[in-house]
Order: C-alpha cells, then structure tokens, then sequence
C-alpha cells in the first residue's frame, strides 16, 4: 500500500504543479495519499518544478545568405574561321593574307573580335569580321580568333588553325612571266631600273 501511495503522489504531483495532495491513516493504518481532502488528511507540501518551458519562437530561424545572382556569360552556338580554310597553302610574294570569321549569333552588342596570328594579337579588336593581313613570314602559322566582352574578358575562343604561307621572290615570278617593255614600272618584280635600254636606230646617227 505504501508503494501504490507514492506511485500515486507521483502521478498526481506530474498532472499539475497547482494540485494539491493530502495524505492520511485508513482503519487498517496504511498511509494513503489522495488528491480529495478530508477531515482527517493532511496537506503535503510540493516543491515547485525548475522546469521551464521553452517557447517555440525562441530559437533563432536559420537564414541562408542569398547572393546577389549574376547574370551568366552570354555563349555563342559558333565561331569559326572561313578563310582561311584550316591547312590552306597560300601563295605571296608580300605574304599578303585575308582573314574572314563568322559567329552564330552575330556579335553581340559590346562584343568585339580580336585575330590571332601564332597566338598574338594582330591588332585592337573591333566589330569587323574581315582581317587584313601582310609580311607575314615564309613558313606555317597559325589562326585563331576569339570574342571580347566590354571588359575585355573572352567570351569565345577557337582553336589553333594551322595555314602555310609560299611567299615567291620577285625573281621567280620574273621566271613564270617574264618581263616585257610595258611591264617595268607597272608590274611590281619589273621596276624600271631593271628594264633594258633601247637599242638604238643606226640610221639616227647621220642626222
């Protein structure tokens, strides 16, 4: 009986901190506790829980800090070079060279093209797809054209196409076609200090 008491008292004690809990002797002498008060029971005295009850709201929410979101870099479907084609043998004798590029979508605004002639610039870059080269160097080379942003950051970029450049000498293309009396001074491997003096009319001398 005393067990079933304290199991009791301690139920009644968990129900509510404000209940109040009396205790007495029945005829038989057992101690009973009992949340019902009566003449002859006492009041037993609880000790207030330190318990606390947390509040829902007072933990902190968890916040991922938002970047501010760039915008991605644009990306063109395609660039190439068209002239050149890739391996091209060419032939100069000032090793004279047009280049012709193309992208899809065309260039976009604030975007320009800058060639590259063995991996350094041939110039500023600009919005014209057309590149005029000269005195390029007997041998092979390579091409390659990219796209700037206004930052000057690429954007696009090809490969390394390879091209091959046959520059003839003057006097080798005086041996494919000779000079003749119109050529000099018009043709540029036939300048006028090459041309032949004229020979002289024999009958000229008695007047």
């Amino acid at each position: 009986m005393i067990r079933a008491g304290l199991v009791l008292v301690l139920a009644l004690m968990s129900t509510s901190a404000s209940a109040e809990v009396f205790t007495y002797l029945d005829a038989q002498g057992n101690r009973v506790y009992t949340d019902q008060p009566r003449a002859n029971a006492k009041r037993v005295p609880i000790a207030t829980s330190n318990r606390m009850a947390v509040p829902a709201s007072t933990a902190a929410p968890i916040t991922t800090a938002k970047k501010s979101a760039e915008p991605a870099p644009f990306r063109y479907d395609m660039l190439r070079i068209l002239i050149p084609e890739p391996d091209a043998t060419l032939r100069s004798s000032a090793g004279e060279l047009i280049v012709s590029v193309t992208s899809e979508p065309g260039l976009q605004s604030g975007h320009r093209y800058r060639l590259l002639l063995d991996g350094k610039a041939t110039g500023e870059p600009g919005v014209s797809p057309v590149f005029a080269l000269s005195n390029i160097d007997r041998g092979s080379h390579s091409l390659s054209i990219e796209i700037l942003d206004a930052a000057g950051r690429t954007v696009e970029r090809t490969a390394n196409q390879p091209f091959h450049m046959l520059r003839i000498s003057l006097a080798q293309k005086r041996q494919v076609k000779p000079c003749v009396a119109d050529d000099y001074g018009v043709r540029p491997e036939c300048p006028l200090k090459d041309k032949p003096a004229e020979p002289k009319n024999p009958f000229l001398r008695f007047f």
